[in-house]
């Protein structure tokens, strides 16, 4: 009896399959399949595949030589990416080729990468059978048997898999180039490659031209004046100073004066506006939004968010395909919406904001459905199936939340605000006064937020909204109290995940707006599936560190973008502008073949660009004084920083860089040599959860007498073993982004892995 083989992107896909599809399935003796009477299920385990190093192609590409590039393959060759990868594709590739499979199903992941997963296997098999697509939004049973229903031909996205190739391709070309050119002219300065590519470096610009802005900038001093006023009958409120439109005064001599003049007298409302204010419920999330969303509000990292969101949908099967760009669903989906709004009512916290949804007549539906904004795959909401909550991990409880109170707020009214605006003239001088009160909840009701709900907005210099009491224009008040606030310009912010997350997806272009990033988004930097780990991957070359919730460049990031200076691969448009390429190669609107054109031509360019910036450059070694011990110059070597030299040893001492996955800067142990200590906490360690942390380090001598370097914490100091400490480390963690949070944002090394 013929069989058809479905190729799942991991195990666990491979048995939620199983489960949806008739027959018993056994598993086979080395565990590579599982098998039943029509079907045979396998996975590729992620990548089995990926494209071949240069040394594969010549072995003298082994070695690198600035004569050899630029590297251009005429054909990409294919390997296994490891030894378990290798055990699976052989599996998978017998499978293949068995005489009773007539039929294989491409059920990887509904995306380009998973399109990519396939279509490499596939490739290395040298198969000729049938292909055909499973294409799924919901891992729910329904909807993998509605899935098997109506199977697409392979030949439907081909275009899809000409785009993850050329992703794919461009990547390996800029990356693998760019970085022997750059590692090459800088080796004796940097430690390691210098690792360039065509996604992370523009990402890195990006945080680096932030930083050097922060760096440059100068705090100006200016001054603010507060009033607190009453009204007869006790009514107080707040007001701010106000020379025109700005409450700012630019000495401290003329905020005297101000103050002075209306210390004690009484003034008059002179001027008393109400205004009602709309707000719109906002669109469903992408991934890309609810990334950034979770990380303003839970300080998640874009990988976490992406993590928990998968598990949503592969493990509980209570969230739909979160890898999307979309923010609308289809039309077809219209039908089942008051179903899905039903599921998720069926949990306390949620059933009054569902059974507003399922007691519409009619949907609105024009900021939720529309076929033209939908690609792949629509945007992440609830699944129309029960939903097991108490099965979820925090963090997975948290995402699906967010998405479950969005998807509802989406088909309530608008959010309806009471606005006041009053001026206070005392003496002449003007006091202005903000007031905000939500009058009618519409979506804001569905997270917990009612009506005569004072605001408490503080817009810096603007001041905060207050809850006012009922006030009259020409009405006489007392001026209680008078304040002068000695303030300064604040730099700008440093990104967080979701600030940066907002700036890929706009190839670095501030927009606010949520309709005009949807009309940004096709030319941004990377795609939602991606941009969690181009940030993972500069933390993990050293280019970037997080700080609480910030994504700070370390002096090496700084470097790598100085010295390529106005280079385009710095440039986020040019990515975006490659990025919109490739979905229109995707549509079938560009030609495959004149991108990855341009592409090689594009690495020429960078190759020769590098060599003539870099060729000649020369980083200095840091000198960070004498030894504490013998006097001789401390010197930064490629592992520390120690008095040894070609022709002294030295008397031994020395500060190694590398410390719990952080490299300390020349200026950290500059300060360790000179204090013993760090006055502030270092961030950027990493503890063997994987968590990020920051901790102050001290000088500490051991028993054989030589200096090393401890961190400098209570949870160090009273010896808690490593598993105790790793707790600290992440206890650490979070009350750092904590601390941050009240600061923050609202809003190849060698081989292919260069090219991330």
């Amino acid at each position: 009896m013929a069989k058809t083989l479905v190729i799942a992107e991991k195990p666990s896909v491979g048995r939620d399959l199983a489960a949806a599809l008739p027959g018993d399935f056994k598993p086979a003796k080395d565990k590579s399949h599982i098998e039943g009477d029509e079907y045979v299920i396998t996975w590729a385990v992620g990548h089995l595949v990926g494209l071949a190093p240069p040394d594969e192609y010549d072995p003298k590409l082994k070695k690198w030589r600035f004569a050899d590039l630029p590297i251009l393959p005429e054909k990409f060759k294919l390997i296994p990416n490891d030894e378990r990868s290798r055990k699976q594709l052989v599996a998978v590739h017998k499978l293949i080729k068995r005489d009773d499979v007539d039929l294989i199903v491409n059920a990887c992941d509904a995306g380009r990468e998973g399109e990519l997963i396939f279509a490499y296997l596939f490739e290395k098999a040298g198969a000729k059978k049938p292909v055909q697509r499973l294409w799924l939004n919901s891992m729910t049973n329904d909807a993998m048997r509605e899935g098997f229903k109506n199977l697409r031909d392979g030949e439907e996205l081909s275009k899809l898999q000409d785009a993850a190739r050329s992703r794919s391709e461009a990547d390996w070309i800029v990356g693998m180039n760019a970085t022997r050119a750059a590692t090459i002219r800088l080796r004796s300065s940097f430690d390691g490659a210098v690792s360039l590519g065509r996604v992370q470096t523009p990402t890195l610009a990006i945080l680096t031209r932030r930083e050097e802005e922060i760096r440059a900038f100068v705090p100006e001093p200016y001054w603010l004046v507060d009033a607190q006023f009453d009204a007869e009958g006790n009514r107080a409120y707040e007001g701010r100073f106000h020379a025109g439109a700005q409450p700012r005064i630019a000495t401290a001599e003329e905020a005297e004066a101000v103050a002075a003049a209306a210390r004690g007298q009484r003034g008059e409302i002179t001027k008393l506006e109400k205004t009602k204010r709309t707000e719109k419920a906002p669109l469903l999330y992408d991934l890309t939004s609810l990334q950034r969303e979770a990380n303003t509000r839970y300080g998640f990292s874009a990988r976490r968010t992406l993590g928990a969101a998968q598990r949503c949908y592969e493990e509980h099967k209570a969230l739909t395909y979160p890898r999307t760009s979309s923010r609308y669903l289809t039309s077809d989906m219209v039908p089942e919406l008051k179903e899905v709004a039903g599921h998720v009512g069926e949990h306390p916290e949620y059933s009054k904001g569902a059974q507003y949804v399922t007691g519409l007549d009619l949907l609105p539906l024009g900021r939720v459905v529309d076929d033209a904004k939908v690609g792949d795959h629509h945007a992440i909401i609830p699944t129309n199936s029960s939903h097991k909550l108490e099965k979820m991990g925090d963090d997975d409880r948290r995402i699906y939340d967010m998405v479950a109170r969005r998807f509802l707020a989406a088909f309530h009214p608008e959010a309806i605000f009471e606005n006041t605006r009053v001026e206070t003239t005392v003496a002449e001088h003007i006091f202005r006064t903000r007031g905000k009160v939500l009058v009618v909840p519409g979506w804001r009701g569905v997270y917990g937020e009612l009506a005569d709900d004072g605001g408490a907005r503080d817009e810096e210099d603007e001041g905060r909204d207050q809850s006012l009491p009922k006030l009259e224009k020409g009405e006489s008040v007392a001026t209680r109290a008078i304040e002068v606030l000695a303030k300064e310009t604040k730099p700008p912010r440093r990104y967080s995940d979701a600030s940066l997350l907002g700036a890929m997806e706009t190839a670095g272009k501030l927009v606010d707006d949520d309709e005009l990033r949807e009309v940004m988004k096709e030319s941004g930097i990377g795609t939602p599936a991606t941009r969690a780990a181009i940030i993972e991957r500069l933390i993990d070359v050293g280019y970037i560190e997080r700080d609480g919730r910030s994504l700070v460049p370390t002096e090496k990031g700084m470097n790598v973008i100085r010295l390529l200076g106005d280079h385009p691969l710095t440039s986020p448009s040019l990515t975006g502008d490659w990025e919109q390429r490739l979905a229109a190669i995707e549509a079938g609107e560009q030609q495959r073949s004149a991108f990855m054109a341009d592409i090689a031509k594009f690495a020429g360019f960078t190759v020769g660009d590098i060599d003539a910036k870099l060729k000649d450059v020369r980083i200095p070694r840091a000198n960070l004084g004498p030894c504490p011990i013998c006097g001789r110059d401390i010197v930064e070597n490629r592992k520390g920083y120690s008095c040894w030299g070609r022709e002294d040893p030295g008397c031994g001492f020395v500060i190694w860089k590398s410390k719990a996955g952080k490299n300390l800067p020349p200026a950290i142990a500059k300060e360790l040599i000179a204090r013993g200590k760090t006055e502030k906490p270092v961030t950027g360690f990493k503890g063997r959860s994987g968590r990020s942390f920051r901790a102050r380090l001290a000088l500490v001598q051991n028993e054989e007498g030589r200096m090393r370097v401890e961190f400098d914490e209570p949870w160090a100091k009273e010896g808690f073993k490593e598993a105790q400490a790793d707790e600290m480390e992440a206890a650490a963690a979070a009350a750092a982004a904590a601390a941050v949070a009240g600061e923050g944002e609202a809003a190849a090394a060698s081989g292919a892995s260069a090219a991330a």
